[in-house]
Parts: C-alpha cells; sequence; structure tokens
C-alpha cells in the first residue's frame, strides 16, 4: 500500500533521482561524455603518431635527383666587395626568400582576354607586417630596422587597409636560380604508416572528423585533407562520360 502511495505521487525520473538511480536520460549523458573522450583520446593518439613520423630522421639517397629549380637572392656583386658586405649579408638571411617552380623561367599561367599567357612571376625580400613589426619574436637590429619604410596599402582580400614595412635597397640583393636537388629522403616506418592509417580509416568511414575537431577546437574546419571521399561511398560511375559507359556495356554484352 505504502509502495502504491508513493508510486502515485511521485514519476519514475523522481523516484530514480531521489533513490540515486540513473535516469535514462543521464546514462545516455554518460554514453555520450564517455564516447567523447574516447575521441579526445584517439585525437592525442593520431597527434603523437604524426609528431614521431615527423621526427624520423633522414636517410641519404644512393642517387640524388633534380626536383625543378628554386629561386633566392644573393649579395650584389659590388655590394659583396663593399666595406659593408657583412651587414647586408647578415640581414639577407632574415628577409631572404625562396620560391620552387619546375620551369627555369618561373613563369606562371595566368588568363588574359580568354587567353592563357605567361607572366613573370614576382618575387621580394620578406616584409613584416604590422603585427611583425610590433612583435618581440623580431629578429632585426635596431641599425637594421632604419633600413625599412612603412607602407600602406589595400588589400582586396581584406577589404581594408594593411601596413607593412618594406626594404628601401632591394637593388643591394639579387636573384640567383639553382637545380633544387634531391639528396634526403625522409625514413619510412612501416608500423607507425599503419597505425597512422588505421586510425584515419576509423575516423573517415565513420565520419568522426567533424565531431573530433568541434570537440578539440571548438569549431570545426573543412580542411582539403580531411575532405577526402569515403571509399565505401564512392560511385563507379563517377567522373565518367556516357560514351565510355556505354562502351563499358558493350563490352560486357559481348
Amino acid at each position: 500500500m505504502h509502495y502504491n502511495f508513493f508510486m502515485e505521487n511521485y514519476t519514475v525520473d523522481e523516484y530514480a533521482l531521489c533513490a540515486r538511480f540513473k535516469s535514462k536520460r543521464k546514462k545516455r549523458r554518460l554514453i555520450k561524455e564517455d564516447f567523447e573522450k574516447q575521441l579526445i583520446e584517439l585525437r592525442k593518439l593520431e597527434a603523437d603518431l604524426w609528431k614521431k613520423r615527423r621526427d624520423l630522421p633522414l636517410v641519404l639517397l644512393e642517387v640524388p635527383y633534380q626536383k625543378g629549380w628554386q629561386r633566392n637572392f644573393k649579395l650584389r656583386d659590388d655590394v659583396a666587395r663593399s666595406s659593408e658586405a657583412s651587414f647586408y649579408r647578415e640581414l639577407l638571411e632574415k628577409i631572404n626568400t625562396w620560391r620552387f617552380s619546375p620551369e627555369k623561367s618561373f613563369k606562371r599561367k595566368k588568363k588574359r582576354k580568354r587567353k592563357h599567357v605567361y607572366v613573370e612571376n614576382i618575387q621580394t625580400v620578406k616584409e613584416f607586417s604590422e603585427w611583425e613589426w610590433k612583435s618581440s619574436k623580431l629578429e632585426l637590429t635596431e641599425k637594421e630596422k632604419t633600413h625599412f619604410y612603412k607602407r600602406e596599402r589595400w588589400c582586396s582580400n581584406c577589404k581594408r587597409y594593411k601596413i607593412n614595412y618594406v626594404f628601401n635597397e632591394p637593388w643591394r640583393y639579387v636573384l640567383r636560380v639553382s637545380p633544387y636537388v634531391i639528396t634526403h629522403t625522409q625514413m619510412v616506418d612501416s608500423d607507425l604508416e599503419s597505425q597512422i592509417q588505421f586510425i584515419d580509416n576509423y575516423i573517415v568511414n565513420n565520419h568522426l572528423r567533424y565531431k573530433i575537431n568541434r570537440l578539440i577546437h571548438g569549431t570545426s574546419h573543412k580542411w582539403s585533407y580531411y575532405e577526402k571521399e569515403n571509399p565505401k561511398e564512392r560511385s563507379p560511375i563517377k567522373n565518367k562520360s556516357l560514351q565510355a559507359l556505354y562502351q563499358q556495356y558493350v563490352d560486357e554484352m559481348i
């Protein structure tokens, strides 16, 4: 009698709360939280494996090979013979830039008036943004800073004016083109690659990358690296013309 009276005045969830039993809602929440903790640990393991792969030593190649061309700046011959050669050489180490290209001309394709033409790819020494210029990590000395001037330019991407600090004597350096030769390659650990691929397959096949990014970073960035197509959902007729599909059908019928 007392039991029936108790149940008539309280709901099941209220009774579970009073009796310290877990309600269905709390059980579902605990299962979800436990799964999210497992995903966070899985992401930490994946990041640790990536770091181990990056830290693998380099192996010397028996036969080096050329992979395109590289272009950077060097001191002009007359500047290299001057009394301030050491100063500008040290400054160049901080503002030098490198470009790589499969073509020695370093020209890029651009569309003009419905035609593709090759134009010169402009390369300059490093320019410092306003944030970099005021940062304590800036490696320039006070004397080196005097060789830069402040320039304000409209940025079409940001839709606002941006301030950069530009080197005011670019004529002291000239471009140098040299072959880009590969002499070393990174060591490959088959066991490490297998573990990384196993984790990646689990995340991709279960569509967990978005959820992991949201748990770790608070949002999900759809990087192109993570937008790989799921092999299980890949269409066999994707990117095939009707003529190729018809020919495949005829070959199967023969």
